[in-house]
């Protein structure tokens, strides 16, 4: 019996007009560190939080248009995150709150528009 490949990660890839602008965004605003950056001027980077990796990619590279993307990250404390975000200037889209869903999140947008969704398990008991 042959032996099944493990996924083992993935990297989302939000468009951005300016891509070192994005880098320095996600790391002072949204406490993301520089995993890498590639080309000369840059135009296709990576950052990381947590286990967490976003790549970011040049308008200018690509026919796909900045401010489409859209991410849900899974985080242990929303409310404490929502709390640091806003603190550090992130353009917050609403506050942590219960669905009926069952989770408790809250949405940013990045300087492009491209939207990250934070949550975690709801503790509220819902309808």
């Amino acid at each position: 019996m042959e032996r099944r490949a493990s996924l083992c990660g993935a990297a989302t890839v939000f468009v951005v007009q300016d891509v070192l602008r994005a880098v320095e965004h996600y790391r002072d605003v949204l406490g993301f560190q520089t995993g890498f950056t590639y080309g000369q001027p840059v135009f296709y980077a990576g950052v990381e939080r947590d286990g967490v990796m976003i790549h970011l990619q040049a308008a200018s590279e690509t026919k796909r248009q900045p401010g489409h993307g859209a991410v849900n990250v899974f985080v242990t404390d929303v409310d404490a995150l929502y709390r640091e975000l806003k603190s550090r200037g992130a353009r917050t889209l609403n506050e942590p709150k219960d669905y009926p869903y069952g989770m408790r999140d809250f949405d940013i947008h990045d300087l492009d528009g491209n939207q990250l969704c934070f949550g975690m398990e709801s503790n509220q008991q819902m309808p």
